[in-house]
């Protein structure tokens, strides 16, 4: 079955039980500067999870851009990718259990045509504080599982919550058993037997790749209460995920997901540029799913307006390009670094119906791809220049080379083997392990305060930067258009096309006309309407494709008015005054302003 097919499918069905389908967000959160991307559908749903109410109302369902940067070094198995799609449906303290087991079984058995007896499913075994989850298991009984193949597991693998385990959860947050499904691609194929865990018995969350996870609904029904006990919710909320790719997967009854449709046209052009074929060798099949997947990663970033750079998104974009180009030379593409933008075309068919807006940013996005690998070919050469004169490669000598020039451990050890020498591997992880916790404290302090809190100053850095967008328009032009926005409790960043650099002149009168409608004291006020209805009255609105039919529009007095679902103040007045603290360029046509309340 195709994977447009399923998605298609899916959207409808949900839809035909009353659900209203909502716009996939971009993979960068708007308003959520806690984290660098969405990495599931319930992600940009949390406020409305935590109480408040959905313009659409309380059954959504739709199929969401994600991105999970920390599956970068998992990439290259049969399973594992950074971009992929979530298809997901919510219940806003509507229905529950009941209803979302068997419609989950329904659409995966009628639908898609799966053969039940291949299903399993997992359930939560409890703990001493919550009981076990006795109501999945009546009701995936009643549809046909047997006790074979229902299985138990602790909160690690079915309990969620934002903070994880009910002991890590703070007072306040909410968190629920979930229960997931698999897909068992048989035993006669020999999975487990060939993989590095076949000393251990085979079970639905083994890393062997014989079962695929391909659905997973979450029961929110429990709240932390300040004494550290759990409670019952009174309304509560059903967050359902299943992945596209995998889907996909199950339905042609093939394990490895970059055999599906959504690969394919991938691989294939990347087998007539080196002559090699998709499948013969493992090292070679690795590298080409490596590719694939971080090119196909790039082009969805690069439409979202992520531009590559040493920050944030940006790096990681950054990262995904030169990985790409490292593994193109263990095919033999060692001096044509173009290849990256001749991908994009093929990325952008495979979503020309979900997300039209990839296709008609094919040509930049090529430019940005290709001009970010040329400049890394130089730095490539630098780094393998730099290896030529080290005598002995170590661990942290490898681990500079990954730091410095983009270098992954594979292409070290493989440099190190023509040296006829040997990296420690353990240094090299050690090091990689210092640097990913410098990572973590770093990013604590960076989104500290972010708008998932909607604190007091993170709020009112969103509304001045309402005030930032509308001047600049004023200033500059109404070719001024968002391309992306930061906002954490000590500042804004903002980025905004524009030709070129901003003089003096106009950012102290961007600055000084925000200040103007600050001391007005303007009031702050919001409607729900039709998009359309919205788009018409003037609202701006530049990622459409991110909205549902029902919006809400923010106005400040008749200054500013936007389509926007974040925390505003009420008047403008409470906001104190506005700095430009600088302004710099990302790119052709971007800029950037960083700016603060005092």
């Amino acid at each position: 079955m195709q994977s447009s097919e399923i998605r298609r499918k899916f959207l409808e069905f949900y839809q035909s039980r009353g659900h209203a389908v909502i716009p996939s967000a971009p993979i960068v959160p708007e308003n959520d500067p806690t984290t660098l991307f969405n990495s599931s559908g319930m992600q940009p749903l949390v406020p409305y999870l935590l109480g408040q109410t959905h313009p659409a109302g309380k059954r959504l369902v739709n199929s969401q851009k994600s991105f999970r940067a920390p599956d970068i070094e998992e990439v290259g198995d049969n399973r594992h990718t950074t971009f992929f799609e979530m298809l997901g449906n919510w219940s806003l303290g509507d229905y529950f259990k009941k209803e979302q087991l068997p419609w989950i079984f329904e659409f995966l058995t009628k639908e898609l045509g799966l053969d039940p007896q291949r299903l399993c499913v997992s359930v939560f075994e409890g703990t001493k504080d919550v009981p076990r989850d006795e109501e999945s298991v009546e009701i995936w009984k009643s549809l046909g599982f047997s006790d074979d193949r229902i299985f138990f597991y602790g909160a690690k693998k079915n309990w969620w919550s934002r903070s994880g385990e009910p002991e890590k959860m703070p007072p306040g947050e909410p968190g629920g058993p979930d229960s997931e499904m698999f897909f068992d691609f048989g035993p006669e194929r020999k999975i487990h037997e060939s993989s590095q865990c076949k000393d251990q018995p085979c079970h639905p969350n083994c890393d062997c790749g014989r079962y695929l996870e391909i659905a997973n609904s979450v029961f929110m029904q429990y709240v932390k209460k300040d004494d550290g006990t759990l409670a019952e919710l009174p309304n509560k909320n059903v967050d359902f995920g299943g992945g596209l790719e995998r889907l996909t997967a199950a339905t042609i009854d093939n394990p490895d997901i970059f055999q599906t449709d959504m690969f394919t046209s991938l691989y294939r052009y990347i087998e007539a540029l080196t002559g090699k074929k998709y499948g013969a060798v493992a090292e070679e099949t690795r590298a080409m799913r490596i590719i694939c997947d971080h090119v196909k990663a790039a082009v969805m970033m690069s439409a979202d307006g992520v531009i590559p750079s040493n920050k944030t998104q940006g790096y990681v974009l950054r990262r995904l390009i030169r990985r790409s180009l490292l593994y193109g030379r263990q095919l033999g593409l060692t001096h044509d670094f173009l290849y990256v933008g001749k991908l994009v075309a093929p990325v952008a068919e495979i979503y020309k119906e979900a997300y039209p807006e990839v296709l008609q940013q094919t040509d930049a996005i090529a430019v940005i791809l290709q001009e970010e690998a040329l400049r890394f070919g130089k730095s490539l050469e630098r780094g393998l220049s730099e290896i030529e004169k080290v005598k002995t490669l170590d661990g942290k000598i490898a681990f500079y080379l990954y730091e410095s020039y983009g270098f992954p451990w594979e292409m070290t050890e493989e440099i190190a083997r023509e040296k006829g020498q040997q990296v420690a591997r353990a240094q090299f992880e050690e090091e990689f392990k210092k640097h990913q916790e410098l990572s973590r404290t770093a990013a604590r302090g960076m989104f500290k305060g972010g708008l998932a809190d909607h604190g007091e100053k993170t709020t009112q850095l969103h509304t001045a930067t309402h005030l930032l967008h509308a001047a600049l328009r004023k200033v500059l032009g109404e070719h001024v258009g968002q391309k992306g926005s930061n906002i954490t409790a000590e500042r804004l960043r903002f980025d905004f096309s524009h030709p070129g650099k901003l003089t003096n002149e106009e950012l102290e009168g961007v600055e000084g006309l925000v200040n103007e409608k600050i001391k007005e004291d303007l009031a702050v006020t919001f409607v729900v309407m039709d998009k359309e209805e919205a788009l018409n009255s003037g609202a701006l609105a530049f990622f459409g494709e991110r909205y549902g039919d029902k919006v809400k529009v923010y106005s400040i007095g008749s200054f500013s008015k936007e389509i926007c679902g974040g925390p505003h103040v009420s008047f403008t007045g409470t906001l104190g005054h506005f700095t430009i603290v600088k302004g710099e360029a990302l790119g052709a046509g971007v800029r950037r302003i960083y700016a603060m309340l005092q």
